[in-house]
């Protein structure tokens, strides 16, 4: 065990420390520690080696200090070969009573950290009226949605191009080619919109450059219409990039990037007392067409929009490379703000890396079986997300969650079907009860659709489970994209006001 106040000492020391919580995702999102990482027990095994891949970093476990979930995390964390393992005392609720912040929502650094970049490098913005104005009166402007493609075709502002923030420098001479052209970049609330101009401002394009304030949250409260379904998509780069690569150049060397080449780090990837995380910030397509032994894909502007869900270790070192010399740069440069010892791989894609060693296997799934096979009496626990089972699902199937599953209310004279899309969480759900005693286990991948077609009965419960139980889903963000404009309020205060929940060692961290 280890209190709050020898954390809150360990957060700021300067050393690397993993520090997770392991609960589901929707109790995280309602209040969690700053340097918190998502890491669910349900999923504890499956993203553990990525998030956290250096087995013998110093790692603290937190819950709510209720649940015993950290201690059974703690468990699985040393089996695995995790040595240093500790738990927080208390959880958030000893964290709390030591007198310390916890925080609601997700990504939170990255978001109290851009509004320190709007309040500390004075970030141009325009409001939607005013944009929508310009917009009307056909103004010389374009509109750069700075969210991945996902996201955007949700909804986005009308005419607005997806650019996501990562590939805006090498792409903004392509979709503003006269420096006249006022770029405005926007995105669903306020950080991507401030990061992704101020990527811009910082790249030294000639045109002007504004934020959308308040994203497409603020174009929905100022009763405007936004654009749903848009698939207005980012070009290919200029055909001439020799002025972009030398403006990144300037800047991440301004900003205290250094380059390391392919021998440098290699021996960092191998070095035991160390993290190194090998960053591929180019675009999913890219990534999918090749990459590097041992890269993670790390969408540029994501990489600083949501960096806990990448980079599990605090302190670590991070490595970011592309193949144009444009990106990468201005994404350490970044990174460097936010803290981060970030570095440019020299050779970009064309390095050559050692291969890593492959972590070890998570626990194999219990054989599959169709719809149209189901054991009669068999006790079927759907694990598919909560919100998935409300829609659909089997009829006598209960909704199952890895944490919550007590192998004593589970008949031993019936098999057991576990119900998912994704064969690792069932996997460690048959595990648990393998432990347990429970043998006669069977995974089924089926789908409302499939159920129908084999003659089962599926069944909708809107109201079940209920909202308390529905762990894994965080309603705090939800409904802000679903029209209700009071939730959208409240999630822009909530934004403004996270800087003020900061401590001094907090803002200390960052180099603004």
């Amino acid at each position: 065990m280890v209190d709050a106040t020898t954390l809150k000492g360990w957060l700021h020391d300067g050393a690397e420390i993993a520090l997770i919580d392991v609960r589901e995702h929707g109790e995280y999102g309602e209040s969690h520690l700053l340097y918190g990482i998502p890491l669910p027990f349900s999923r504890l095994e499956l993203d553990a080696p990525v998030l956290v891949p250096r087995r013998s970093v110093r790692l603290v476990a937190y819950d709510d200090g209720a649940s015993g979930i950290a201690a059974r995390a703690a468990e699985r964390l040393r089996a695995m070969g995790y040595g240093d393992v500790h738990v927080l005392e208390g959880g958030t609720r000893g964290w709390a009573l030591a007198g310390y912040t916890l925080f609601a929502g997700v990504n939170v650094p990255s978001k109290a950290f851009g509004e320190m970049v709007e309040h500390a490098l004075h970030t141009p913005h325009i409001t939607a009226p005013d944009l929508a104005a310009r917009q009307a009166r056909g103004e010389n402007l374009i509109v750069l949605d700075g969210r991945p493609v996902e996201e955007y075709r949700k909804m986005t502002i009308p005419g607005s191009i997806c650019c996501p923030n990562g590939e805006l420098p090498l792409r903004v001479g392509a979709l503003a080619p006269d420096p006249s052209t006022l770029v405005v970049v926007n995105c669903a609330g306020r950080t991507r919109s401030i990061i992704g101009a101020q990527m811009l401002i910082d790249a030294g394009i000639p045109n002007p450059v504004l934020a959308l304030e308040n994203g497409t949250q603020g174009w929905k409260l100022a009763d405007l219409t936004l654009d749903r379904g848009a698939d207005r998509l980012y070009p290919a780069p200029p055909a001439t990039l020799d002025d972009q690569r030398a403006r990144a150049a300037r800047h991440a060397e301004a900003s205290g990037v250094t380059q390391a080449d392919a021998a440098t780090v290699s021996a960092w990837l191998a070095d035991p007392a160390r993290t190194t995380f090998l960053c591929d910030v180019r675009t999913p397509e890219e990534f999918a067409a090749g990459t590097l032994p041992g890269a993670r894909h790390t969408p540029g502007g994501q990489l600083l929009q949501a960096t806990d869900q990448y980079v599990g270790v605090r302190g670590a070192r991070l490595v970011v490379f592309d193949d144009d010399g444009i990106r990468a740069p201005m994404i350490a440069a970044w990174l460097r703000r936010m803290g981060w010892e970030a570095h440019v791989l020299a050779e970009g894609l064309a390095a050559t890396l050692p291969a890593p060693a492959a972590p070890p296997a998570p626990p194999p799934p219990p054989p599959a079986i169709d719809a149209g096979a189901l054991p009669p009496r068999a006790t079927l626990l759907d694990l598919r997300p909560s919100m998935t089972y409300r829609a659909g699902h089997l009829a006598g199937a209960r909704w199952a969650i890895r944490p919550r599953i007590d192998p004593a209310t589970i008949p031993r004279n019936r098999p057991v079907v576990l119900i998912s899309t994704e064969h690792g969480i069932a996997a460690l759900v048959a595990d648990d009860l393998r432990r347990a005693g429970i043998t006669d286990l069977h995974w089924h991948a089926g789908a409302p659709a499939a159920w129908r077609a084999a003659g089962l009965a599926v069944e909708a419960t809107p109201d079940s489970p209920a909202d308390a139980d529905c762990i894994d889903f965080l309603f705090f963000v939800h409904d802000r994209h679903s029209g209700n404009r009071e939730a959208s309020r409240r999630y822009l205060a909530w934004e403004l006001g996270l800087v003020a929940q900061l401590d001094e060692p907090e803002k200390a961290g960052w180099r603004l």
